[in-house]
């Protein structure tokens, strides 16, 4: 008898042990790993030309994730555009920061980046094709969600990604900072895939008002989901801590302004959260 009671108070010990560590298992949230952003030189290339662009990640997170590429201004595949690769990581996003001119060059005087820039704009088979294999490279990576697919770009980076759009690349979104709106590439009704965000300076001289009338135009004809939108008192490169400098050293109407700077960003934010 006194047995039977034994095993009996060790099976009731027994079975409450087992509810118990059941609801603290059940009551224990799922670690959340912090975000740590991973950057790395990743180099492609077209049939005729190398390419050295920047992948960025969060390394703490192995889903799937859609792919922003980010298009350099016109002084190239410089730290700027890692940077912004860099924050597109932090907000979950893994990120390819292009390289358009192709080896990495940059340019170091104004001319020499109008040259550049108009060599890429001027061959549209070539830029299409430098496009092409960002892409490619970017939607390779074994964490991107290669249906939901961004491009950002800034200065020629942002004429670049627009033209993309234009020319109806499967894009979901696409956001063109302080860009020039005199596209290669406009687009035919119905073309137009992707969410558009234009982000520009009211004050900046290399945008004239007519340009903004006949890009609205062509957008709205072509039936295109798309907000422009103007920072009054902004003038061009106002996303860049460096534009400051780069004007005064080239005589150039260049300045960082950073309430625009935070609210364009936010602006792409609320874009990608809508697309994706």
């Amino acid at each position: 008898m006194k047995l039977k009671l034994f095993y009996a108070f060790m099976l009731g010990v027994f079975m409450m042990a087992c509810t118990s560590n059941k609801k603290e298992s059940e009551s224990e949230e799922p670690e959340v790993m912090p975000v740590n952003v991973m950057g790395e030189v990743t180099s492609y290339a077209t049939d005729s030309t190398d390419m050295v662009g920047y992948m960025a990640f969060d390394a703490n997170d192995s889903t799937k994730r859609p792919g922003i590429l980010v298009v350099h201004e016109w002084w190239g595949h410089n730290e700027y555009s890692r940077m912004r690769t860099d924050m597109l990581a932090e907000l979950g996003y893994v990120a390819l920061a292009v390289d358009m001119y192709g080896d990495g060059k940059q340019a170091a005087h104004p001319e020499e980046a109008g040259e550049f820039a108009g060599m890429v704009m001027s061959n549209l088979d070539e830029a299409t094709s430098r496009f092409d294999a960002a892409l490619a490279t970017l939607k390779s990576h074994p964490n991107v969600d290669a249906e939901n697919i961004g491009a950002i770009g800034y200065c020629f980076g942002g004429s670049v990604v627009l033209s993309m759009a234009n020319a109806g690349y499967d894009l979901d979104a696409v956001a063109a900072f302080h860009a020039g709106l005199r596209l290669p590439i406009m687009p035919d009704s119905g073309a137009v895939k992707a969410k558009v965000l234009v982000a520009n300076g009211g004050a900046d001289p290399f945008i004239a008002e007519q340009h903004i009338i006949d890009y609205k135009a062509a957008m709205d004809a072509a039936g295109a989901e798309y907000k422009y939108v103007s920072y009054d008192s902004a003038v061009h490169a106002f996303t860049s801590k460096g534009a400051d400098s780069l004007g005064t050293k080239f005589s150039l109407p260049l300045a960082y302004d950073a309430e625009a700077d935070s609210a364009s960003w936010e602006e792409m934010k609320a874009l990608f959260s809508e697309a994706f």
